[in-house]
C-alpha cells in the first residue's frame, strides 16, 4: 500500500521560505509524473508544481519564479522549496500524482503565512 507523508509546513511571516517533503513508501516515486498540490479554506484542492520522471518541471502563475520543486530519488521523496511566501499561499499542501490516478491523498502539512 502506498503512503504519501508530507512534512516541512508551519508558520512563516510574508517573505519567508519553507522547504516541504513528500516522502513515500510503497512504491518508487522517480516511476511518476509528481505534483505539489494545495488547498485553502473554502477553496478547491489545486496544483501549484509538477516534476516528470525525467526532472522537468511545470508551475501555477501565482507560484511562478518563488516556488521550485525536486526529487531526491535516493531518499524517494519529493520536495517543494517555497521562497517570497505571501499571506495567499496559506494552505494544506500535498503531493500526488499528477493525472486522473492518484495515490490516496496524505493528511498534508499546513502552511500558515502571516504577519
Amino acid at each position: 500500500q502506498v503512503q504519501l507523508v508530507e512534512s516541512g509546513g508551519g508558520l512563516v511571516q510574508p517573505g519567508g521560505s519553507l522547504r516541504l517533503s513528500c516522502a513515500a513508501s510503497g512504491t518508487i516515486l522517480s516511476n511518476y509524473l509528481m505534483g505539489w498540490y494545495r488547498q485553502a479554506p473554502g477553496k478547491q484542492r489545486e496544483l501549484v508544481a509538477g516534476i516528470t520522471s525525467s526532472g522537468s518541471t511545470n508551475y501555477a502563475d501565482s507560484v511562478k519564479g518563488r516556488f521550485t520543486i525536486s526529487r531526491e530519488n535516493a531518499k524517494n521523496t519529493v520536495y517543494l522549496q517555497m521562497n517570497s511566501l505571501k499571506v495567499e499561499d496559506t494552505a494544506v499542501y500535498y503531493c500526488n500524482r499528477q493525472g486522473i490516478l492518484k495515490f490516496t491523498w496524505g493528511q498534508g502539512t499546513q502552511v500558515t503565512v502571516s504577519s
